[in-house]
């Protein structure tokens, strides 16, 4: 398969597809800019990776945008940066609502500045019915503590020990109902998936870019889908 003729009925475009957009702040140091110009330009190309995805016949798309471990960056950059998050999304959830796009946040909520939970949260109210599309984005999330979580919710429930299953954790986990992903791409060189999904991933094909995220374009996504559709999966058959 061609990159030009990937198309939505195409059966090797995977389903859904989680980016790791790494090299937002190494893509600003190589241009002499601040760490935070970095982030406004790759939330620019993921509005742009969001719609062109859809294009190409993507239905499920995840992107993290900041995990748990992104807490221990300097206080003044994750201000920034939730600040840049909230007048990003309040900025589209009209464009989100009227495309058909059903949102949903993934991670921990308690510690999310007040403004981007209410804006997050409002999306997921208002989209909550729309079918055409489902797009994630991880904010304060760890596939660690997603697993955790999910215990926990089935310990409170008094399971007993003979009924947990792998169904049973998966019903429990934030992607719950969510086909499991089956392309992972990470951008920057980094070849690693730093714990996203952990249990969902098993199978997962992945795909590491050399381009930092804000060099990130249609064409690497699309060299992206092609390499996953030359691939046969097994899933340990």
């Amino acid at each position: 398969m061609t990159k030009s003729k990937l198309k939505r009925s195409d059966p090797q475009v995977p389903g859904h597809v989680v980016i790791i957009p790494d090299g937002n702040r190494r893509w600003a140091k190589k241009h002499g800019l601040a760490p935070i110009a970095g982030h406004k330009k790759g939330l620019d190309v993921a509005l742009k990776v969001v719609k062109a995805s859809r294009n190409l016949g993507i239905r499920v798309l995840t992107l993290w945008g900041f995990s748990t471990e992104n807490w221990k960056r300097p206080n003044p950059e994750i201000k920034y940066l939730m600040r840049l998050y909230t007048i990003f999304f309040r900025k589209h959830q009209t464009e989100l609502y009227k495309e058909g796009v059903k949102f949903k946040w993934l991670g921990r909520r308690d510690r999310v500045p007040v403004a981007l939970r209410e804006i997050l949260e409002r999306i997921e109210a208002q989209t909550a019915k729309n079918k055409k599309y489902l797009l994630n984005i991880c904010v304060d999330y760890s596939g660690r503590e997603e697993i955790v979580r999910a215990v926990r919710k089935i310990i409170s429930k008094k399971v007993k020990p003979s009924l947990v299953s792998e169904e049973l954790i998966s019903k429990h986990l934030e992607t719950a109902n969510l086909p499991n992903p089956d392309l992972l791409i990470r951008t920057s060189g980094e070849m690693r998936t730093s714990g996203v999904m952990s249990w969902q991933t098993a199978y997962t094909e992945l795909f590491f870019s050399k381009l930092m995220f804000p060099d990130f374009s249609l064409a690497e996504l699309k060299r992206a889908i092609a390499d996953y559709s030359a691939r046969q999966r097994r899933f340990g058959q």
